[in-house]
């Protein structure tokens, strides 16, 4: 939105230009590391094409799709302490296994039907459709068209905990108890993941610690009051996501033997990000079977928000291997890419490594991570996963950026017009339709991923300056 200018109807959007993408290395893994250090040896225990160009593509759909071992091109791997090394393959090994064992899919199956709430709508969103008629033909927007494209909601705020993490979180904690691990941590930014993890404890009679960042909790105070409920003991650390996610990190390598670290983002060392996808995935199998009932096709364009990547990914994968549906995400533009107050990692950010994997992150000139910075707060990651920086690297899909301003605005008119309070994480990507609807030829099936609902946010609203009777 702010970085990006329409040029022809009708054609894919320009994509976000981005500055020097120079290697930088910053590492995060595990108690013993503070600070982000450049490193080069670390290089050597990982096998793959060089670390400064882009693989020759062979089959276009198992291209995009990895290499089976958690590495996109040059994205993913493993950087992470010896002491890791056989618990991560210990996980991939049983995640592997998990995959086609039939006693375990029953039992996901079933849990996501019957707890989590699935399948969830695809919504036509009638009103929502008809303002943009409108206004185009309001402003001449439209070229004087009558028509437009047509906009749906893969309601996921209709999931269990009111997001889609809990798809993600039932599957993982189901494989931390077969792994006879006692205890989960794991970290929390806008609070939703913390509640879906903390949720599927519950339900799975395991204990739940959750790290959340002292900035978040006094942003999310409905989510963290949620956890607590749900029997997790919320653990503060200063700062926000980033720093909760290094502590449950930290806390996770004090105590293997009996823990297991619960990631709710496609970031982290192999197999996390891969794990989450294919748990979130279920959004876009879904999607593309109540398409094919609803119209008798496909989705024209996917659109979601994207902080890390979770959601984006469980929307897109389904896709990625054909390319007549556009992937389009949309990040944290803050207070705008000039101002410094911004999420917008693949708008600006440069490929290094952190938290265990290497991908674009918002970094400085000497390595050291910058601190991200959005009104949505599940938006607020310094870096995004391997899968998505792939993505953006080949071309695949498309990232463009909307302010919190924008939002707002989209949070408010979904409201109106809907009835449905949306996430503002979910609000940036509602925002991007201003500029993506008057591209769009007439009839064409926009899916928007309605990842969370929005409860959660309204004190943030009318501290930003939201009459409270309007919340």
């Amino acid at each position: 939105m702010s970085s990006t200018k329409i040029q022809v109807q009708g054609q894919p959007l320009p994509r976000v230009s981005s500055r020097n993408h120079s290697m930088r290395i910053s590492v995060v893994c595990a108690a013993s590391i503070k600070r982000h250090h450049r490193v080069s040896s670390v290089y050597s225990r990982e096998s793959g094409p060089s670390l400064g160009s882009v693989p020759k593509r062979t089959d276009e759909s198992t291209f995009l799709r990895g290499d089976g071992n958690g590495r996109f091109g040059r994205f993913g791997g493993k950087f992470v302490p010896e002491t890791l090394m056989s618990r991560l393959r210990d996980l991939e090994d049983e995640f592997n296994f998990v995959l086609s064992d039939h006693e375990f899919q029953e039992e996901l199956t079933t849990a996501l039907r019957d707890y989590v709430g699935r399948e969830t709508p695809l919504c036509f969103a009638g009103r929502l459709t008809e303002h943009y008629k409108n206004l185009a033909r309001t402003t001449g927007g439209g070229g004087g068209r009558s028509g437009g494209p047509e906009i749906f909601l893969k309601r996921e705020d209709l999931s269990h905990g009111g997001s889609h993490k809990i798809n993600n979180a039932i599957a993982q904690a189901m494989i931390a108890r077969r792994l006879d691990c006692s205890r989960v941590v794991a970290a929390t930014g806008s609070g939703q993941h913390g509640v879906a993890t903390a949720a599927a404890c519950a339900k799975l009679s395991l204990e739940c610690t959750v790290f959340m960042g002292t900035i978040d909790m006094e942003k999310q105070s409905y989510n963290v009051q949620s956890m607590k409920l749900l029997g997790a003991q919320v653990k503060s650390v200063e700062g926000t996501f980033q720093d909760a996610s290094s502590e449950a990190i930290r806390n996770w390598v004090e105590h293997l033997g009996i823990t297991y670290y619960l990631s709710g983002t496609v970031v982290g060392p192999h197999p996390c990000p891969v794990m989450v996808r294919e748990f979130q995935s279920v959004i876009g199998k879904e999607t593309r079977r109540q398409a094919s009932q609803l119209w008798g096709g496909k989705p024209d364009v996917l659109v979601a928000c994207v902080g890390s990547g979770s959601n984006a990914l469980g929307l897109f994968h389904e896709f990625v291997g054909e390319e007549d549906v556009r992937l389009v995400g949309i990040e944290a533009a803050g207070l705008g890419l000039d101002s410094g107050k911004h999420s917008a990692t693949l708008a600006v950010g440069d490929i290094g490594v952190y938290h265990g994997t290497m991908s674009y992150l918002l970094q400085d000139d000497q390595g050291q991570i910058l601190r991200p910075q959005s009104i949505g707060v599940g938006l607020e990651y310094p870096g995004v996963g391997p899968e998505i920086s792939f993505l953006k690297e080949t071309g695949r899909a498309e990232f463009y950026t909307a302010t919190d301003q924008e939002a707002i605005q989209a949070c408010m008119l979904l409201s109106k017009l809907e009835g449905i309070i949306p996430a503002l994480e979910t609000s940036h990507a509602l925002a991007f339709l201003d500029e993506l609807v008057p591209t769009l030829r007439d009839g064409a099936k926009v899916v928007v991923n309605c990842s969370g609902r929005g409860d959660k946010d309204l004190d943030t609203l009318i501290h930003r300056g939201i009459p409270s009777s309007l919340c």
